[in-house]
């Protein structure tokens, strides 16, 4: 392998790795700062760690590449990358199905109360009236 080719590889292993935990730094702030939940974060930790190992452990994405089957050992970052897209996209779905439920009881329940208040109110009215 000419000299090049190793250190255009070891460059972007450097890059790769160097994202990924920019990443994870990024969702750390995230919840820090009260703007991303902790049960959200796991999926986005487990992609970053994933990325990390794989990049950072070359010989392990050739051999996982070769056991899927995979030509181009760099695409099966690719398809990880699409496999956790995926799996985040089904969770909220999922999040977002649940909390459509909830505003949905939250309205019902509003329009209940507000018809008893003003149901109270006309009672109140008309024994003020008497």
């Amino acid at each position: 392998m000419p000299e090049s080719h190793t250190v255009d590889i070891f460059r972007i292993q450097i890059i790769a790795i160097a994202v990924s935990v920019i990443m994870m730094i990024v969702i750390f702030e995230l919840i820090r700062s009260n703007r991303l939940r902790e049960k959200y974060s796991l999926i986005w930790f487990t992609a970053c760690i994933v990325m990390i190992v794989f990049s950072a452990w070359r010989d392990l994405l050739d051999e996982t590449a070769r056991i899927m089957g995979v030509a181009y050992a760099p695409a099966l970052l690719f398809l990880v990358a699409l496999f956790f897209g995926f799996a985040l996209l089904v969770h909220f779905s999922v999040v977002i199905s649940d909390l459509a439920e909830k505003i949905k009881i939250l309205a019902q329940e509003t329009a209940i109360l507000k018809r008893d208040l003003q149901e109270m109110k006309n009672e109140n009215d008309d024994n003020s009236k008497k």
